[in-house]
């Protein structure tokens, strides 16, 4: 899996103005977890996910 586990994921064709999958991974950030956004192309998702080996012990 590449290392990392993947906490959520969001359609890339949100509504205009709004970033749900920023907005998720900036709240993960602030309860300590390193999570970022990343775009999966090959499902047109964006998906918030903790890389392995930064010392979280995330699931999916």
């Amino acid at each position: 899996m590449n290392g990392r586990t993947v906490l959520e994921r969001f359609p890339a064709g949100g509504p205009r103005g709004s970033w749900p999958a920023e907005e998720f991974a900036q709240a993960r950030r602030l309860e300590g977890l390193p999570a970022e956004v990343v775009m999966d192309l090959a499902t047109d998702m964006f998906l918030v996910i903790v890389r392995s080996g930064d010392g979280a012990d995330a699931t999916a």
